[in-house]
């Protein structure tokens, strides 16, 4: 049974502080996404001012996203031991350094170094935010809350383009990338406020209570948590949310990266139009995500994942149909714009996985969990990339063809979205994960 109690305290937070706690996810995640989308814009700056090859420069943002890997699994052990709050702080310390130091590399070996740094911090950013988020906020409206904070992507993207463009046109060629990069130690600005205004889940500090006075099981307070994830009745469950957010990941590059590409150089769209498309379908993105958290609050997790796994579905049927159906003129009768937009309503599937990862684990190691698991699948889904060219090379050098070799990855996300347990409304406090027979709620 649940101790009434300790439900009552772990939600008693104030409006300020729940406004505090989304505004720090919202632009944490913003941020992460940010120091990520900007490095596009800066590849040619930097391949010419530090004399390094294409294929170098490219091979940073790897090292980024192999980074976060190691981050998210770092930061968030450290959320499960230590606290979320005090694990975010740290995490964006070492993101807004990582940052700020990569500015000055003088070489690819500095450069790389540095990017693989500022992965480490950015990799953590993202769990221990969306962990303290589900803990403290509202369990009915979880869902909108969480599609919120994704669709803070909006805000990254826009500023990565923004500020990309301007440092290079206006800087030298030595200084435009280092002074666009400086942008990314913005995160030292919201640790001072998650200092002062955010507060720490009481949910963690009630467990933490526990913990700490022997209320729960030694396996528990003593053992890894990134082993403890992969034991027991939580073995099956980690396998199958590894492979449910690696396979979104891996679709999500696989496309998103060609498909400007496939518009212009295979489809002869113009670039003006292409612009458009992308305008439009951000907000079209925008709006699905709310919708979406919408939906998810009102008939489950799960339908949350599945509607927008389907529209992939007929993303998938529209490439495969339409590829090689140029550009005539017409926006709205253009097959590919719609493919298009079928995508990025699939996108939106991202806005409930914070919330049903924390949901679906234990407070014990929720942290870990929800943070490497995410992480992990950022890592396989920097692997598109390279992958579709390869595909599209085995099909005669076939765009439209390489980049259906998302479509396994598009079952697998569907059918582990069917299997994955329905957690809407489940109760995230102390009381439900804590109890000496070890079993989470």
């Amino acid at each position: 049974m649940t101790d009434h109690s300790t439900t009552t305290e772990s939600n008693a937070y104030s409006t300020g502080e729940r406004a505090a706690i989304i505004f720090s996810c919202m632009l944490g995640f913003a941020l992460d996404l940010y120091d990520v989308l900007i490095m596009p814009f800066l590849m040619s700056s930097i391949q010419a001012s530090l004399k390094i090859s294409l294929t170098q420069v490219a091979s940073v943002t790897s090292l980024t996203l192999i980074g976060s890997v190691i981050g998210g699994a770092l930061f968030g052990w450290l959320g499960d031991r230590i606290g979320r709050k005090q694990a975010l702080q740290l995490t964006l310390g070492v993101f807004a350094a990582g940052s700020i130091a990569s500015a000055f590399a003088w070489d690819y070996a500095s450069l790389a170094i540095l990017r693989f740094v500022t992965g480490v911090g950015l990799g953590g950013e993202w769990g221990a935010g969306m962990v303290l988020f589900n803990e403290a906020w509202n369990k009915e409206r979880r869902g909108l809350g969480s599609a919120f904070i994704q669709g803070s992507a909006v805000i990254a993207s826009a500023g990565a383009s923004i500020v990309g463009v301007w440092a290079t046109t206006s800087f030298s060629l030595d200084w435009g990338w280092r002074i666009a990069l400086l942008t990314g130690g913005s995160p030292i600005l919201l640790m001072i406020f998650i200092r002062f205004f955010m507060p720490e889940s009481k949910a963690w500090l009630q467990f933490d209570r526990a913990r700490n006075s022997g209320l729960v099981e030694a396996r528990v307070k003593t053992a890894n948590t990134l082993l403890l994830m992969f034991q027991g009745r939580l073995l099956p469950i980690s396998i199958m949310c590894l492979a449910w957010m690696m396979a979104y990941m891996f679709c999500y590059y696989g496309i998103v990266v060609f498909t400007p590409t496939l518009m212009q150089k295979s489809l002869g769209t113009p670039p003006e139009v292409v612009r458009n498309i992308s305008v439009i379908a951000s907000v079209v993105g925008g709006c699905s995500y709310i919708a979406m958290g919408l939906l998810n609050d009102a008939f489950g997790r799960r339908f949350g994942a599945l509607l927008p796994g389907l529209a992939w579905g007929v993303m998938a049927c529209g490439l495969y149909t339409f590829a090689h159906v140029k550009f005539a003129g017409s926006l709205f009768g253009f097959p590919m714009f719609w493919t298009y937009i079928a995508f990025v309503i699939g996108n939106s599937a991202l806005g409930v996985v914070g919330t049903w990862l924390s949901e679906i684990y234990p407070i014990e190691v929720r942290s870990t969990a929800v943070s490497l698991i995410y992480m992990a699948g950022r890592g396989i889904g920097s692997l598109a990339p390279v992958v579709v060219p390869l595909a599209a090379a085995g099909f005669g050098g076939e765009l439209a063809a390489g980049m259906l070799v998302v479509v396994p990855a598009i079952i697998l996300f569907l059918a582990m979205t069917l299997l994955l347990p329905e957690t809407r409304g489940r109760d995230l406090t102390v009381a439900a994960s804590t109890r000496r027979t070890g079993q989470a709620a």
